[in-house]
């Protein structure tokens, strides 16, 4: 029996990329307006700082901001934007993000990865925490984060040209960088940076309240105990509390969890598994739910 290659025909389904509701967001300072202006002028853009600090809300939020831009400006576009999201990792290959040949029953067939899927259908490829990626990985962004904009699929002997409304995205945590997982300068070079840090207490308390649904003055305790326990970084923490965690710990407290321990296990057993830094961080906690 001869085997055969077939081309994928199956609907690609790119709609369920789309960002159909508006992510809630609050903007720290002008990275809205930044991320804008480099979406319209495609120029890539890194995204970086720590874990639970908002940044793949922020790219869903702009996802949704710039699928449904009236403004009328040059480089906006009229309808939505597929937002294709890869969650990095050090077995990430190639072919995970460009696409395979599957076998299906007498032959095989060619299906695209998610990079090659938003390349196509001019999506944005948000590449979550590259540094965990492969180096030989990573590299593929190169000729889709410069002026050629193309993406080389060499188990097809294809040269795809990027969709005009293609933008590379990609983020990484600065405070996990080694010597061994750092971004190499010739992929840090092909994008604008937009550092993200924890928001202040008074813009981390609206965004705790809305996101668990909690009152505000419990909100606004929670958002002050970030701040203490963030204090501790560089002493004993290697990192501050995310607002992730904070969320956590308030949508415990909404289900009726005590807040001392809804903290003690959303924050304090969450951060780490050092006694004595723990202790450290309940003495934070105790200061702020006595």
């Amino acid at each position: 029996m001869t085997s055969k290659t077939l081309k994928d025909t199956r609907t690609q389904n790119i709609e369920e990329y789309f960002v159909q509701d508006e992510p809630f967001y609050l903007p720290v300072a002008d990275e809205i307006n930044l991320f804008e202006s480099a979406y319209r002028q495609r120029v890539p853009v890194l995204l970086k700082g720590p874990t639970g600090s908002g940044k793949t809300r922020f790219v869903e939020h702009m996802a949704w901001r710039l699928g449904n831009d009236t403004s009328g400006k040059k480089g906006s576009i009229d309808g939505q934007i597929p937002l294709v999201t890869v969650a990095c990792h050090e077995d990430l290959t190639a072919s995970d993000l460009v696409g395979r040949y599957l076998l299906e029953g007498d032959g095989t067939r060619w299906i695209d990865g998610p990079l090659t899927r938003a390349v196509k259908s001019g999506g944005i490829c948000y590449l979550d925490e590259i540094v965990e990626a492969r180096k030989d990985t990573t590299v593929l962004v190169h000729p889709l984060a410069d002026h050629r904009r193309l993406l080389h699929i060499e188990k097809l002997g294809q040269v795809v040209e990027a969709h005009p409304n293609f933008l590379m995205v990609i983020s990484y945590n600065p405070g996990y960088q080694t010597a061994l997982k750092d971004l190499k300068h010739s992929t840090r070079q092909r994008f604008i940076a937009i550092e993200f840090d924890f928001p202040p207490s008074t813009l981390e308390g609206p965004i705790i309240e809305h996101e668990a649904g909690i009152d505000k003055p419990t909100a606004a305790q929670l958002a002050l105990l970030g701040e203490k326990i963030r204090n501790l970084r560089g002493q004993t923490l290697p990192e501050g509390v995310s607002t992730r965690l904070l969320i956590y710990a308030g949508k415990l407290i909404k289900e009726g969890i005590t807040p001392r321990r809804a903290c003690e296990v959303a924050i304090v057993w969450g951060l780490t598994d050092d006694h004595e830094i723990q202790e450290s961080v309940s003495e934070v906690v105790t200061s702020i739910f006595p």
